[in-house]
């Protein structure tokens, strides 16, 4: 099965290589798409996403692993048209719900010049409304390693540092694969690796 990855917001290809060679080792083949958030909008992201997938499900079956924002491009471009649907959707930290920090970061101005639309739209509830659900099967797994406490923005819920555990829920009976990781780097960690693996390999 083609699995194409794609990475998060602020991040490049390179935050996938380590997770893209292991599932190689599993007898996947891989892909990744690409996207740089301060030079285009999140409508064109979405758009070159869509006919990457339409492209790539012409051929074959295919699955998607998406980290974080990749997660909700995924969601976007799914829903644009009439596309074969991936077999298996793995979201890696996805905030399917506001997360709390953006409004904060969105104060910073490099966080704006570096996000662009994309991190603007993650300050608006009304963005995450408009944005379709997913039809394929898919799992969404989230990391706990996150401050808690009264000085943390989290409080004591589980978090990842960036994303709360209760954002990446897409639907009340989605059942969130939990790991004791960090958002930034939770796609290196090697039990996050074989469960991604393992989640795909009952798709092959």
């Amino acid at each position: 099965m083609k699995v194409l990855l794609i990475h998060g917001l602020s991040r490049t290809p390179l935050s996938l290589l380590g997770l893209e060679w292991y599932l190689q080792q599993t007898g996947c083949t891989t892909e990744q798409f690409a996207y740089i958030a301060f030079a285009e909008t999140f409508e064109s992201i979405v758009e070159r996403l869509r006919i990457r997938i339409q492209k790539i499900a012409s051929k074959e079956s295919y699955g998607i692993v998406a980290h974080s924002l990749g997660g909700l491009l995924t969601r976007a471009a799914l829903g644009i048209g009439s596309i074969e649907l991936p077999k298996h959707i793995v979201m890696l930290g996805t905030p399917n719900q506001l997360p709390r920090l953006a409004p904060h970061a969105w104060r910073l101005p490099p966080f704006r010049w570096w996000t662009g639309q994309c991190g603007l739209n993650l300050t608006n509830q009304a963005f995450f409304t408009s944005l379709p659900g997913i039809e394929s099967p898919y799992t969404i797994l989230a990391g706990t390693a996150g401050p808690r406490g009264s000085w943390s923005p989290f409080g004591d819920e589980l978090n990842d540092g960036i994303v709360a555990l209760s954002e990446t829920r897409l639907s009340d009976q989605d059942h969130i694969v939990q790991f004791p990781v960090m958002h930034t780097f939770m796609m290196n960690n090697s039990m996050v690796q074989k469960t991604v693996g393992r989640i795909l390999s009952t798709h092959y």
